[in-house]
């Protein structure tokens, strides 16, 4: 470089005032760099975008007794609607990954948010019970595409000091949007038969997010790197950092041209096939656990003999612990590696399962539920971080999309044991075997996980 260039290590810590206007700081990407305004209002969108996801994602589990009233649907049909749902969040999670390797982060996360609000919206016009399933299975699809490549697109445009805080907080505000939907239910779905409409509507504000994206959000420069777009990625980082970046150095680090088998199966490859059979386990695992809690509780508590505004009390009080668990994940994610926090979670979350299992009061089924909830949560989104940060930029999406998907697989595969379970063993049976389930990764993640947090993408890979 010439004598007007100044060469930098990322971290170093300089006075700008000894910094000429024409540096170039040879960086790792945001390594390093305080986060500026600019770069948080990246992280703003993305809180926003998530939190009118959560919304459409977990609206219809509060209004499809009130639709069931107004069309005479049989549990059948909810069933039906349910499976379409998880069936296109999977194919939404494994789709969404591939696409956004291939043409972006940004283009990814905007066709994702059209999808579901637009999807939304349709869903609460329509009389049709078939028109209904299927925009009802294109919101599923839009949520999971977006929640995957928001995970990988995060990962990607955070500084290493603090990704997981920065995860953990888009979680915390996103997820807000739980209590939020089980309180607008409760006032507005009491209106009128039909007033179940308005929470399918207001779903569907989510598309100011495409809008404000739009104008402000970036593609990932790890992502136009990996692509030979290193002109188009500093500009970004300037943008973002108002620093003049060098990325030539990061630049030698990836591969630019893709292809495509190495993308699709790649994770599986020699280098890989540990890290990929680790958080199999830990989502085949954790992920089922989560959604039998989440999903069965006000209808065990039910049959343990509370009424109806009983159960609801509980779970409502108890879906508070969901913002709060992204919160807490904010605070602990980022020390020891990701890899502690995990298996301190698994433990907490274990324990957690045994000791719901075993109340019988409503105190106590709500007390240690809103703690299984908020652990529940704290766990998924570091496990989400963890993920991103296992593979490198060319497949991260991709691998993030496949995890996910086969978490869903497992989810609905795990539903029908459910019944079972509970015929035979009761109450406690069911919730003794989220225990077991949370408890199964802890080992082999103790012994075979890597740590991740506070380190550079390009030194993980």
């Amino acid at each position: 470089m010439s004598e007007n260039v100044a060469t930098i290590a990322a971290g170093d810590r300089i006075a700008v005032g000894e910094i000429r206007a024409t540096a170039r700081i040879v960086n790792n990407y945001f390594d390093g760099i305080p986060v500026t305004g600019v770069h948080k209002l990246l992280f703003f969108i993305i809180m926003g975008a998530y939190f009118f996801e959560q919304l459409d994602n977990w609206n219809f589990g509060f209004i499809a007794p009130a639709i069931a009233q107004s069309w005479n649907l049989q549990m059948t049909d909810i069933a039906m609607i349910v499976f379409w749902y998880f069936v296109a969040m999977t194919t939404g999670g494994f789709l969404g990954g591939v696409i956004s390797d291939f043409i972006g982060r940004r283009k990814t996360f905007l066709g994702a948010i059209l999808v579901f609000s637009i999807a939304s919206v349709v869903t609460g016009f329509t009389d049709n019970f078939i028109v209904f399933t299927i925009f009802r299975a294109l919101t599923g699809f839009g949520v999971f595409c977006l929640m995957v490549t928001s995970q990988a697109y995060i990962a990607e445009m955070a500084p290493a000091e603090s990704r997981g805080m920065w995860q953990g907080r888009v979680a915390a505000v996103g997820f807000c949007a739980v209590p939020l939907v089980a309180f607008l239910c409760r006032v507005i779905i009491l209106m009128s038969p039909e007033a179940w409409r308005i929470i399918l509507y207001v779903g569907g504000i989510g598309i100011v997010g495409f809008f404000v994206g739009l104008k402000y959000l970036k593609e990932s420069p790890r992502w136009l790197v990996s692509h030979g777009r290193i002109a188009e990625a500093e500009e970004i980082m300037e943008f973002l950092t108002h620093k003049k970046i060098d990325l030539t150095e990061a630049a030698k680090k990836v591969e630019t041209k893709i292809k495509v088998s190495e993308v699709l199966i790649g994770m599986l490859s020699k280098r890989y096939i540990a890290r990929t059979l680790l958080l199999i386990l830990l989502f085949i695992t954790i992920t089922p656990a989560g959604f039998l809690f989440t999903t069965w509780t006000t209808q065990l508590i039910k049959m343990k003999g509370f009424s109806v505004s009983d159960s609801l009390t509980a779970t409502t009080i108890i879906s508070i612990g969901v913002p709060a668990g992204c919160y807490l994940a904010s605070l602990v994610s980022d020390l020891g590696g990701r890899k502690v926090p995990l298996m301190m979670l698994g433990v907490l979350c274990g324990f957690g399962g045994f000791a719901f299992a075993f109340m019988d009061g409503l105190t106590g089924l709500t007390t240690t539920g809103f703690a299984l909830s908020v652990f529940n949560l704290a766990i998924n989104f570091i496990l989400f971080s963890y993920t991103a940060e296992s593979y490198p930029t060319r497949m991260r999406n991709t691998a993030t999309g496949f995890h996910n998907g086969l978490a869903r697989l497992s989810v609905s595969a795990s539903q029908p044991l459910i019944p079972i379970i509970h015929q035979t063993y009761g109450f406690a049976g069911v919730f003794n075997s989220v225990g077991i389930l949370y408890l199964i990764p802890v080992i082999p993640l103790l012994i075979w996980g890597m740590r991740t947090g506070g380190k550079s993408l390009e030194d993980i890979e």
